[in-house]
């Protein structure tokens, strides 16, 4: 299975040169903690969450309504191609030590956004699966009466 087919499509974004205060808010007005900044083309460049607010700015001391999210953001940002397998953007995300891959299309532009959650659901659903599976074979075995 590709990361294009759990990744969410809704993503809420920002951009290098706005201030984090600005970033910030709109987090808040989404209930995100994760923003990804993109560039006028819509290509990935960074990734700001709501740690790096806290600690390379309020934890350093600068001023939210002048420091620009370039300044405390990721960068570069860890990608992968939405039509990427699954265990390969796995991989991906424990090389990088990230929680989060930023999904692009061929081009490079933004599509979604991975979260160690999503894969974390999917796991639990085809395992829900198996138990059923099993379940049904166990029930199966018990009801047979040879003659």
């Amino acid at each position: 299975m590709s990361v294009g087919r759990i990744c969410s499509r809704v993503v809420v974004t920002a951009r290098p040169d706005e201030t984090v205060r600005e970033a910030a808010q709109r987090m808040g007005r989404h209930d995100v903690g994760t923003l990804v900044v993109v560039d006028q083309a819509a290509i990935p460049v960074g990734i700001l969450t709501d740690r790096d607010i806290a600690l390379r700015c309020v934890g350093r001391s600068l001023d939210p309504d002048v420091t620009e999210v370039a300044d405390i953001m990721t960068a570069p940002v860890t990608t992968a191609v939405e039509h990427t397998p699954i265990e390969e953007a796995v991989a991906r995300m424990a090389g990088a030590g990230t929680r989060r891959l930023v999904i692009t299309d061929t081009s490079d532009c933004l599509v979604g956004i991975l979260a160690m959650d999503d894969v974390l659901d999917l796991l639990v659903e085809e395992a829900s699966d198996l138990g059923r599976i099993l379940r049904h074979q166990t029930d199966v075995a018990s009801s047979y009466r040879p003659s």
